[in-house]
């Protein structure tokens, strides 16, 4: 199906990511004998970042949303329409609820988006995925933000303060071994 893609078209990696006020725990470094301690509230809440990024140029796209329901992702097809007006869209994507809702599939093929499925057990396919790994580890680790929309604005500068090179390079996008490097060239 890619190469059914004309070479003006864009070919986009799509995934979601869940942002919660309770911190991500991963290793830390504390005193021997001692617990390493992560201040939190008790409350938690959460917001969703839609994100994508193209595959030649490293360009991000990023929305944030309440939650991952179908008219979110439906609002983030329009923004992809939006940022590439008059291209075709080709967009790697999960089969999550949203994205195989009726709707969404309509929507897409009314907005000239070719929707193009992932294997499901295969994450590791995204490269949007590898980035929102990143994020995590460099954001959203052992830390709690004093509310869910500092974390998630935290989250959204870091993914657009990358250079499209460090965005490619952390997505994995750059090795020598990624399983699109045929069609980049």
């Amino acid at each position: 199906r890619l190469k059914q893609l004309p070479a003006q078209a864009v070919l986009l990696f799509e995934d979601e990511t869940v942002l919660r006020l309770f911190p991500v725990l991963r290793r830390a470094w504390a005193l021997q004998g001692e617990q390493a301690k992560v201040a939190i509230t008790g409350r938690n809440a959460k917001r969703v970042l839609f994100g994508a990024m193209n595959l030649r140029t490293g360009h991000r796209l990023v929305l944030r949303r309440p939650n991952m329901r179908q008219e979110h992702f439906q609002a983030f097809l329009r923004l992809l329409r939006r940022s590439y007006p008059g291209r075709r869209i080709g967009l790697l994507l999960d089969e999550a609820p949203g994205h195989l809702a009726a709707r969404s599939q309509t929507l897409a093929a009314q907005l000239d988006i070719g929707l193009i499925w992932l294997p499901k057990p295969c994450s590791e396919l995204n490269a949007m995925d590898q980035l929102w790994r990143e994020l995590k580890g460099h954001i959203s680790a052992n830390y709690q933000y004093p509310t869910i929309d500092e974390h998630a604005a935290a989250a959204e500068q870091w993914i657009m303060a990358l250079t499209s090179t460090e965005a490619q390079r952390k997505a994995g996008i750059l090795s020598k071994h990624f399983w699109l490097k045929s069609f980049l060239k």
